[in-house]
């Protein structure tokens, strides 16, 4: 885990750089980028280049790094507000045709509370994403969701169980009737014959390092 403290002062040009890079990516992404994707960013030498300037905003009381978490972060304004929760990941959705997807844990995501935007007592979980039909939305294959538990509001991404199978797709309401459409062209609309239930609100994406920025 790394985080980010207030002190800034007496940082070189790069090393501020490097800094402001880390929390736009963290804001975009919700986590930390990997050492490679930070070596690819600044054209550094080496991997090895990467962990020297990390380390050198580390010795400056910028940032703090914590084994065991490397791609969770936080960037609180005060340290002792921070409030890291742990997202549990249950398994993948399809991106793509409904399919079926597991339901028993595997593992869990560590994000801070104002990096997912939502409240304190928010339920979230976090699924894997299989498929292609949300690439208009910028979601790839491989990318982790994090959707919170709660009514969806029309136009946002959902986690939904339809007619028994799940997908990940915008929620769409024509005339009354709920339907879910896919970000690409290859994909028709899908209408419930049967059912159609939210199973959660997409809140914060997670890149899939080999998906690049």
């Amino acid at each position: 885990m790394i985080l980010a403290t207030h002190h800034d002062e007496s940082l070189t040009s790069r090393q501020s750089e490097l800094l402001q890079y880390l929390r736009d990516y963290q804001r975009e992404n919700g986590v930390m980028p990997s050492t490679r994707e930070i070596q690819r960013h600044f054209g550094f030498a080496s991997q090895t280049a990467a962990m020297s300037h990390l380390r050198a905003l580390e010795k400056k009381g910028v940032i703090q790094r914590h084994a065991g978490k490397a791609r969770a972060v936080v960037f609180p304004a005060d340290l002792d507000r921070a409030e890291v929760v742990d997202v549990p990941v249950f398994g993948r959705i399809a991106a793509g045709f409904a399919a079926d997807t597991p339901e028993h844990q595997e593992g869990c995501i560590s994000l801070d509370v104002q990096t997912l935007g939502v409240g304190r007592n928010a339920r979230t979980f976090a699924l894997i994403v299989r498929g292609d039909s949300m690439t208009g939305a910028h979601i790839l294959d491989g990318d982790s969701v994090i959707l919170e538990i709660r009514e969806p509001r029309p136009k946002e991404i959902v986690a939904a169980l339809i007619d028994g199978e799940t997908s990940l797709k915008r929620y769409v309401i024509n005339n009354g009737s709920p339907y879910l459409k896919a970000e690409n062209p290859k994909y028709p609309d899908l209408i419930p014959v049967q059912e159609l239930l939210i199973q959660g609100v997409m809140v914060a994406l997670i890149r899939n390092a080999r998906n690049g920025m």
